[in-house]
């Protein structure tokens, strides 16, 4: 089980500060969120942040693109070193065109889904993803509940990579914690995002542990 603090729930003040703090703590991928304010009602940061980072850490970067258009930013991505990007299915009309136009930038392709999101449209693309992002919120906004029914949709994903004899890692994103990173991992999700329960603790290091087992 990989874990992936979310950076949305960090620090903004000290953003280099709590990057190194959760590489300390053992963080194997930070996990950062690109809004654009029209695909989810909210706005977070760009590119230029995420350059900004990158040379502060060793940590693979996990970009999700909460965004209308993500093809427009592969380029700028794969500049900055970024090694891990998704997008959302929701927000682009030419979903093969779009995963292809990713992995020619040489970043590992994701494809998220949101809670209401049927997996069933998954299925055809399944095979030429890197791994797919399991919403378990509604996205936009950090520290929201978990949706229960995430980890029946995990357990369904995963049935579907088996069947299909395909290497495609499972993500899960939203209101993650110690409570149900369990339910999760014997689901067969492989890597959990964690905001508040990363970096709302004072121990970070405890915290990604407790996520982990």
């Amino acid at each position: 089980m990989k874990i992936a603090p979310s950076l949305l729930a960090a620090d903004f003040s000290k953003l280099g500060e709590e990057m190194q703090d959760i590489e300390k703590g053992g963080a194997d991928l930070v996990h950062l969120d690109v809004m654009d304010g029209r695909f989810v009602p909210n706005i977070s940061f760009g590119p230029p942040v995420i350059q900004a980072l990158r040379p502060i850490t060793k940590l693979p970067f996990d970009v999700h693109l909460m965004i209308y258009h993500p093809e427009d930013y592969f380029d700028i991505l794969k500049n900055i070193g970024v090694e891990m990007a998704s997008f959302h299915i929701e927000a682009v009309t030419h979903v093969d065109r779009v995963i292809h136009a990713l992995k020619s930038s040489n970043i590992k392709c994701g494809l998220a889904v949101n809670p209401g999101t049927s997996l069933s449209m998954i299925d055809t693309v399944l095979p030429l993803l890197d791994y797919v992002l399991i919403m378990s919120v509604n996205p936009g906004f950090g520290g929201q509940k978990f949706i229960p029914y995430a980890v029946d949709k995990v357990k369904q994903l995963k049935k579907m990579i088996i069947e299909k004899q395909l290497s495609v890692s499972i993500e899960v994103d939203g209101g993650v914690n110690h409570n149900n990173a369990f339910l999760l991992k014997n689901a067969g999700a492989d890597i959990l995002v964690a905001g508040s329960s990363v970096f709302g603790k004072s121990d970070r290091a405890k915290a990604i542990h407790e996520l982990r087992v």
